[in-house]
């Protein structure tokens, strides 16, 4: 009896200390291994798929749903409801009309420019069941960029959104000497040689066409082109294959999403957060989706109650603009128990557990054409990701030493990349392998071969450059730093400082410009600066660059302020050097060169006085 006692004792003493020893010295192991079994089981669920070339993709999951919760709300839009199986007739009628009048074939790619609506994910998935690539173009593009995107992925048709026909007046021209049918989504239209596909569809069968037709036998295969900016300057067809689309659609699954939740999505559906983790996640989970046309932050907690939101999207700005929003007294009142995305500074974090209540924000890091993501399942804030012991096997990623100055990555007397310290700032990496492939770019292989690092750490080897800056702590926990190169992120978009920089060099008192991102207090990314120099015997005009970068940028991709140089500073390989300028930032009472901001009201670039300066960084003006 004693012996059992004594044995009893030990052991409980044994789990007490076991239990202690854990919460000290690995605080997160449980959280970890539930995050580590979910990858696992979904890791295998796709390696199955590989191993016997029956790939169930997302629009065969949907397909799924639509059969096994027919009447379950899919979508909410503007109040109207949609149910799983509304869509799903609703996009078998698209098919049947694409397929009868515009001859699709399978393995052809078509082009979507629709503003956020259901009939953007209608047509989506109705060319995804005719077994086409559909290459999403961002609204917010215009004329050169345009058409620069169709000569990237091919497109031979086009089908635009009612509200977004009157855009394309000016290129229509272009496509139609290109044999790119367009097809506009009206009952009537006035423009020559643009086909109705609303009528055709009011009249349509609901009848599915053949499963024969989207059928895949290859994770490899490309099912959308999403464009993303670039070194180039216009933008680049980032090819997105169903292993990437499939893993994207379990992303709220990983977060610990049911299918009781309500998502909203106000985010562009033209993006892969939206479209892919939104929209796909939705899906993987047979949730419901309120999608809203555009982000609103006085409407968004009203949306929230109204619509008994669970999940929301967001990145790092829309945040901020909740809370910069008045505070109100029912600020917690709502049922939101998680936020997804990416970009969320640590001081708005702690600002909207402040104000809106402790709602679980998951961080996550990837990129649309990238190999890797990071994801923050414990929820530390001010991470974007977490890599564990485990994980770390199943993914090989590196951070390298990086010259800021020399904006160029350290090699040694071998000629090999070094590794950064546990802790210190490093340029991501990650290894090209079977695990982790890259499917690069539509159209360029030249664009495909820059992402590529070979030789890192032994001859023949190649990974991905991210262009990020990362660091990881002691406990294993990633934080964003910084962006290297010629991309900055503002308003939520990635902007090539080189379609800047060309834009710029078009004005005729314009010598040289060199264009870069600058932080702005309160505000999330950088904001776009330009350093010019003015070519001799002209004057700087405020209200020409006004006008020429209002009619061909997209207004993040604008300037905000401009720097008059009289000579430019480069590298010692010859590139313009943009370290010390953004270090400098835009304060004209420690810049002496002159100064300039954008004024709407103007109409005009106006001088950057300290009184102006002011006004920016208080928050009076808006940006």
């Amino acid at each position: 009896m004693l012996f059992s006692l004594t044995w009893l004792t030990s052991l409980l003493a044994g789990i007490v200390f076991a239990h202690i020893t854990q919460r000290l010295c690995f605080p997160y192991f449980w959280k970890d291994l539930v995050y580590l079994i979910k990858v696992i089981r979904y890791g295998a669920r796709l390696e199955f798929y590989k191993r016997t070339s029956k790939v169930l993709t997302v629009i065969d999951r949907f397909v799924q749903e639509a059969r096994r919760s027919p009447n379950k709300p899919f979508l909410i839009y503007e109040g109207i409801t949609y149910t799983y199986k509304e869509i799903d007739e609703r996009s078998n009628k698209v098919a049947q009309v694409l397929d009868q009048y515009g001859a699709v074939k399978k393995g052809v790619t078509v082009a979507l420019l629709m503003n956020n609506e259901p009939d953007f994910i209608s047509v989506w998935f109705g060319l995804s069941k005719l077994g086409c690539a559909v290459a999403f173009l961002n609204t917010n593009i215009k004329s050169r960029s345009l058409l620069h995107c169709f000569n990237c992925c091919g497109a031979k048709l086009l089908v635009v959104g009612t509200d977004l026909l009157d855009s394309l007046e000016e290129i229509l021209p272009n496509l139609q000497e290109d044999n790119i049918s367009v097809w506009a989504m009206k009952k009537q239209i006035s423009h020559p040689g643009v086909h109705t596909l609303l009528d055709k569809v009011e009249q349509a069968s609901h009848e599915p066409v053949a499963a024969e037709r989207r059928t895949v036998t290859s994770l490899k295969t490309a099912t959308l082109y999403i464009f993303t900016s670039g070194t180039t300057g216009l933008p680049k067809a980032a090819v997105i294959c169903h292993l990437q689309s499939l893993k994207a659609a379990g992303g709220l699954w990983a977060y610990g999403g049911t299918s009781e939740d309500v998502i909203y999505t106000p985010l562009p559906l033209y993006h892969t957060a939206a479209s892919l983790i939104g929209i796909g996640g939705t899906i993987e989970l047979g949730a419901t989706c309120v999608l809203k046309k555009k982000f609103s932050a006085s409407q968004f907690w009203n949306d929230c109650r109204k619509y008994d939101v669970t999940i929301f999207q967001y990145i790092g700005e829309l945040c901020r603009y909740l809370c910069n929003q008045p505070e109100a007294e029912n600020e917690k009142d709502h049922k939101v128990r998680m936020g997804v995305g990416n970009g969320l500074r640590p001081d708005v974090w702690k600002e909207l557990h402040r104000r809106f209540g402790e709602i679980r924000m998951c961080e996550f890091y990837g990129s649309t054409e990238g190999n890797l993501c990071f994801m923050n399942h414990i929820g530390k804030i001010g991470a974007v990701g977490r890599c564990n012991f485990f994980y770390k096997l199943l993914l090989k990623y590196n951070l390298v030493q990086y010259d800021m100055v020399k904006d160029e990555i350290v090699r040694n007397e071998k000629g090999f990349c070094e590794h950064v310290k546990q802790g210190e700032t490093g340029l991501l990496l990650c290894k090209i392998n079977s695990q982790s492939p890259f499917f690069g770019y539509a159209g360029n292989k030249e664009l495909t071969e820059n992402k590529l690092l070979r030789n890192v750490f032994v001859k023949g080897d190649a990974y991905f450059n991210t262009g990020d800056l990362m660091v990881e702590d002691q406990e294993d926990f990633i934080c964003f730093k910084d962006r290297v190169g010629d991309t900055f992120r503002w308003k939520g978009e990635n902007v090539a400082t080189t379609e800047v920089t060309e834009l710029l060099g078009l004005l005729d008192f314009i010598q040289e410009a060199n264009v870069y991102g600058v932080e702005v207090p309160g505000h999330e990314g950088r904001a776009g600066m330009a350093a010019v120099i003015v070519r001799p015997g002209c004057s700087f005009d405020g209200k020409k660059l006004f006008n020429i970068t209002t009619a061909y940028l997209p207004s993040y991709a604008r300037p905000l302020f401009i720097r008059i140089q009289e000579t430019m500073e480069i590298t010692g390989t010859f590139k313009q050097q943009k370290f010390r300028l953004v270090r400098s930032g835009f304060n004209p009472s420690t810049i002496t060169d002159p100064l300039y901001f954008v004024d709407y009201n103007e109409q005009c670039y106006i001088p950057l006085t300290d009184s102006v300066y002011e006004s920016i960084v208080s928050g009076q003006r808006k940006l």
